[in-house]
């Protein structure tokens, strides 16, 4: 059931970013204070307002650095979220409970991440002991994430009968999306079927163009209570509901030992959030859905109710997420094509869409789902426009 002092008791009402880039100069902190003062700018509220503050851990920003640079008053509320890319709807999520409790009056929620250049990234580094769970996979060529969901990615094709042109309708719908964004990465680069085939491989059966990009920047949002935000600059993305989900016996990425490695943390995040909510998979008009690997965007449209089990090849074919299609996934080109912030931009878009400012906007967008990583810890947030 909806729960009554949660749903539609807060509202994003201002987002902001930085520039895109493979290599900024900017630290993570500058990049989060860009990100944040601009989402402060959109929602024409002071920095001195702010009291509370969510954030993501995996990256080097603190919270007393965040605040004194902003200029805040008191904080009464500050929290992370782990996880990397399971964190985004977590962060925003629990910055919106904070506000509804009356914890905190206006919260900002951001990821800043600099992780573009190749020495940067976390499995660059060779020098430190594999523990816990990784012990038992990267020493046997399990080494990045992508060989995690190439894994899964196998399962899967073998289950259900999926290939290769299943996961480049995913690649090339987000690339279309893209391709309608000036400020994405991809903007500029068109895909073709023939082009993603001939791609390089870089963990079989998954290609370049099936991975995420790496990216340096950050986003941020600014959420208030239902009552103000009508009062704010611009139109106000009602947070409808949102979920969190850490599923029992669930390994970070590698789901392999539990009863279906296929069902990631997206089903059980899936039922508390349409259980919280007023409306199911078919009211919603246009999804941002975590899209590290395009395979991931599959288990999603499955895992969130869209189509059954090993049907999501034949959802995308059949239904279409490109710009024009009847579900419209990751408008703004995702992590594969726009960004990769850990997801963060996913949730700007999905505010964008039902503010109808998307650069591939979804027409009478009201309602936006925007879900963070599969195959990890993770958390889902429906959105609902001022006009419904």
């Amino acid at each position: 059931m909806p729960t009554p002092l949660l749903t539609d008791a807060t509202a994003v009402v201002g987002i902001g970013t930085t520039e895109w880039s493979k290599s900024a100069v900017d630290s993570e902190k500058t990049l989060a204070l860009r990100a944040i003062i601009a989402a402060l700018a959109d929602a024409g509220i002071a920095a001195s307002e702010v009291n509370g503050l969510s954030s993501y851990t995996l990256e080097s920003t603190e919270e007393v650095e965040i605040a004194r640079n902003l200029g805040c008053d008191d904080v009464g509320y500050f929290g992370q979220v782990h996880y990397g890319g399971g964190a985004g709807c977590g962060v925003v999520g629990q910055a919106s409970m904070a506000v509804a409790t009356g914890v905190c009056d206006v919260a900002v929620a951001w990821r800043s991440r600099k992780r573009g250049a190749a020495a940067s990234r976390p499995w660059a580094g060779v020098s430190q002991r594999i523990a816990g769970n990784a012990a038992w996979s990267r020493p046997f060529g399990l080494v990045r994430p992508v060989d995690e969901i190439a894994m899964l990615t196998r399962r899967y094709c073998h289950e259900y009968g999926a290939t290769r042109k299943d996961l480049a309708a995913v690649a090339m719908a987000v690339r279309a999306h893209a391709n309608l964004n000036p400020a994405a990465q991809m903007f500029a680069k068109e895909m073709t079927l023939e082009s993603y085939l001939a791609a390089r491989m870089i963990s079989d059966p998954l290609c370049l163009f099936d991975n995420c990009l790496e990216t340096d920047g950050a986003a941020a949002v600014v959420i208030v209570g239902a009552d103000r935000a009508k009062d704010c600059a611009q139109p106000p993305a009602f947070i409808h509901s949102w979920a969190q989900s850490l599923p029992a016996q669930h390994q970070t990425m590698t789901n392999y030992f539990c009863d279906d490695p296929l069902v990631g943390p997206a089903w059980s995040c899936a039922d508390m959030l349409w259980d919280r909510s007023e409306i199911g998979p078919a009211d919603i008009d246009v999804a941002q859905l975590y899209d590290a690997f395009s395979p991931l965007v599959l288990l999603s449209l499955e895992g969130y109710g869209f189509c059954g089990r090993g049907e999501a090849g034949g959802f995308v074919a059949e239904r279409g997420i490109g710009p024009g299609g009847k579900l419209p996934v990751n408008t703004s080109g995702g992590g594969m094509s726009e960004a990769y912030i850990h997801g963060f931009n996913l949730i700007v878009e999905a505010v964008r869409q039902v503010r109808g400012t998307s650069t591939s906007q979804t027409p009478d967008a009201n309602w936006s789902l925007v879900t963070s990583g599969e195959g990890v810890p993770t958390g889902a947030l429906v959105l609902r426009g001022s006009d419904t």
